[in-house]
């Protein structure tokens, strides 16, 4: 495996495992791991929305490496398309062990989420800005 690093901005969740989060061999249950980067994503979505999105389909989800009570988490969330009410949100998570600078990246994926309006139907959401 290539060696990665970690990207530069601020990750949308920052958050430390628990041993409830855990398995009984210490492992962080893949579960816990997606519910973080879901919580990353949709607050990039809702952002971009200006209101409530919703998650439809999660792609690719891929697992590197595990990660292990007391790791720092750290996702990183992204907009990557946007269409007339859905919108795509590349999601990568990196674990850091507390004790060390060092970083690896965990697991990756992309969310689907559709923007809804206050009767729960699909409202359109703004273009992608073109960079």
């Amino acid at each position: 495996m290539t060696a990665q690093a970690m990207p530069q901005e601020q990750p949308a969740v920052r958050v430390t495992a628990l041993p409830a989060d855990a398995n009984v061999y210490g492992d962080i249950f893949g579960g816990w791991l997606m519910s973080q980067m879901d919580l990353a994503a949709s607050s990039v979505a809702s952002r971009h929305a200006a209101g409530r999105a919703v998650t439809i389909a999660v792609e690719g989800m891929t697992f590197h490496r595990p990660v292990f009570v007391g790791d720092e988490v750290s996702v990183f969330a992204r907009l990557i398309k946007v269409g007339r009410t859905s919108m795509r949100v590349e999601v990568e998570a990196w674990a850091r062990d507390r004790h060390s600078d060092d970083a690896n990246k965990v697991t990756q994926a992309v969310f689907a989420f559709v923007a809804v309006g206050q009767d729960r139907r699909p409202r359109p959401v703004r273009a992608l800005a073109s960079s």
